[in-house]
């Protein structure tokens, strides 16, 4: 347990998503995609995954684990999509409607609250390494994705399942296991491709990543809590420039 009662996955994921809202609201709006997505998607990754999900107006994503909502809300500025995020931690959904307007219920991956074939289309960025119950997960998203729906996916992958210095919370699967989990879940794996294989964001983007994070940390750089919550991104870095895990998008159909 960390400070305050929460755990480093809770400062990580709840408390730094209530922060980033009122970060964003000084900022201004067009911080608030960048800051939604830092850590967990690029605009290169984002296109891939719109383009391979076939997502268009419409479409009724369900965002498994979505946090505060950037990815979603990028599906819903170049496409139109009509996303709904689901996530465990309050402050992330609270978030996500805030920044968004974006429909936002508090769930876990392995217990969703739609009903059998509800999505068009899945996604599910950067949450299978934190669920110890992977299958729980794919089962669930399996059920509530109708037939024949894309699932994207983006998943670090490791070399192990617990590499020396992992963040708390974490395990990683193997590209092997990762293949085992889809198919014996219900999904054809279509397409995969390594995050570091994809072009860099742009400029406007990366500058506004920065400015949020210094912004960030002048507001709340002292409290343990932003200490827990970099020192858990600061471990997955680490392993990532020490070959250890990569990030991987994948593109896979409800059998």
């Amino acid at each position: 347990m960390g400070t305050n009662g929460e755990t480093p996955m809770e400062a990580e994921f709840d408390t730094v998503a209530r922060w980033t809202e009122g970060v964003v609201q000084d900022l201004g709006p067009e911080y608030a995609i960048p800051a939604g997505c830092r850590g967990s998607a690029s605009p290169a990754g984002l296109d891939w995954l719109l383009s391979t999900c076939g997502i268009g107006a419409g479409t009724r994503l369900v965002d498994v684990g979505g946090g505060v909502g950037g990815p979603a809300g990028y599906a819903v500025e170049h496409t139109g999509a009509s996303p709904v995020v689901a996530d465990p931690m309050v402050g992330a959904c609270r978030s996500a409607s805030r920044l968004f307007g974006l429909p936002a219920v508090v769930a876990d991956g392995g217990r969703l609250p739609f009903t059998d074939g509800a999505a068009d289309a899945v996604w599910c960025l950067g949450v299978v390494c934190t669920m110890d119950d992977k299958d729980a997960l794919l089962t669930e998203i399996h059920r509530v994705l109708r037939a024949d729906g894309p699932l994207g996916l983006l998943v670090v992958v490791g070399d192990e399942e617990r590499p020396a210095g992992a963040p708390e919370g974490n395990t990683f699967p193997t590209s092997d296991s990762l293949r085992e989990l889809l198919r014996d879940n219900g999904f054809d794996l279509r397409a995969e491709v390594d995050v570091d294989d994809l072009p860099e964001p742009p400029a406007d983007w990366t500058r506004r990543t920065e400015e949020f994070g210094e912004a960030l940390e002048r507001a709340h750089g002292d409290d343990p809590r932003f200490v827990e919550a970099k020192d858990q991104s600061q471990r997955l870095a680490t392993l990532a420039e020490d070959g250890h895990v990569v990030v991987r998008l994948l593109h896979a159909v409800r059998q």
